[in-house]
């Protein structure tokens, strides 16, 4: 499978997957928890069989490193889907999410003791400029929004910030997360379709502390308008077809994303997946109608020019065209 391909699988896959997800959120904006644990339950029974060959395959990496990965990746899924109950739009989320090489950067200078070129700098103070607008704007549309007393204005005003906090703490422990993963590759080589199976595996049995939230979205979900199933000659309630559709998608993604990792040049990853959130993005946007001013518009264009940067685009592109230049040069003399 080419680099082609995963790539249509990244595009299709994560970009379906903000629909699912939405249809979900928008009926039901606290069944983040459910929606986690589905798509954990998932990946995790398809790496049981195929990955870990029943449990009969041995680890390449300790099962304890595994143990602290897990833990961070949990808190992290967690948190992203449950800032969802606190007033965060689902583009705000994306936007915020998109913060990533901020949080990288950071953990990089702290930790790994890192240096970094000035076009790295200048990227990061773009991303950090285009989440800051979006970030305010969204604000005052709560504020704005918020019917009711002062009171209860305020109240909703401290709810999203609340949600606000939650992001930043996700954001900075996923970076977190990648460095000690990238440690790890280093000292037992790379292993992502294991890694893959026990982020997903390990972290199940938490998943019994959210057990009554699940629960009662189980129920709502159940109790949502049924859909006749042509091929099954049933009738279906609506909630579980999306929620089966995210599942599938999210997969797909994944799956994606792990393929192009085994194609392509880190630099090209991190392009690709960039152009899918900001395509996720305009996705949201026009398909749910969603708010978005000017501002927001300026806020997420200087987001991914920051991003675009950050990951070199131009200056390879440059090389790339600069290449057939000097060799028609060498032919010319």
């Amino acid at each position: 499978m080419g680099a082609g391909f995963a790539i249509a699988l990244v595009f299709f896959g994560c970009c379906s997957n903000v629909v699912f997800l939405e249809l979900l959120v928008r009926e039901f904006p606290g069944c983040g928890n459910i929606i986690t644990f589905a798509q954990f339950l998932f990946i995790a029974l398809e790496g049981f069989i195929f990955e870990s060959n029943f449990g009969r395959k041995k680890t390449a990496i300790p099962l304890r490193n595994y143990g602290i990965m897990v833990t961070m990746f949990f808190a992290v899924s967690v948190i992203n889907n449950y800032a969802l109950n606190f007033n965060i739009a689902m583009p705000l989320h994306m936007i915020f999410r998109s913060g990533s090489l901020i949080a990288n950067m950071i953990m990089g200078i702290v930790i790994l003791k890192k240096r970094y070129t000035k076009s790295k700098y200048l990227s990061i103070a773009l991303v950090s400029a285009g989440i800051f607008i979006c970030t305010i704007m969204s604000a005052k549309q709560v504020s704005g929004n918020s019917e009711g007393s002062d009171e209860q204005g305020f109240y909703a005003f401290m709810h999203w910030l609340i949600g606000i906090a939650m992001l930043t703490f996700a954001l900075l422990m996923s970076a977190r997360m990648g460095i000690f993963q990238e440690m790890l590759y280093k000292e037992y080589g790379k292993h992502s379709k294991e890694a893959l199976f026990y982020n997903h595996c390990l972290p199940l049995p938490g998943f019994l502390l959210l057990s009554t939230d699940i629960y009662n979205h189980c129920v709502y979900f159940s109790q949502s308008t049924p859909v006749n199933v042509p091929v099954l000659s049933i009738s279906v309630p609506i909630m579980w077809l999306y929620m089966l559709g995210n599942i599938i998608t999210q997969y797909v993604c994944i799956r994606g994303v792990f393929i192009l990792t085994t194609e392509c040049t880190s630099l090209t990853v991190t392009l690709v997946v960039t152009l899918r959130k900001f395509l996720s993005l305009i996705v949201s946007i026009l398909y749910f109608q969603n708010p978005f001013t000017t501002w927001h518009w300026l806020g997420t264009g200087v987001v991914f020019l920051g991003t675009l940067l950050y990951t070199e685009v131009w200056s390879s592109m440059t090389a790339a065209l600069r290449g057939p230049v000097k060799e028609k040069e060498k032919k010319a003399e």
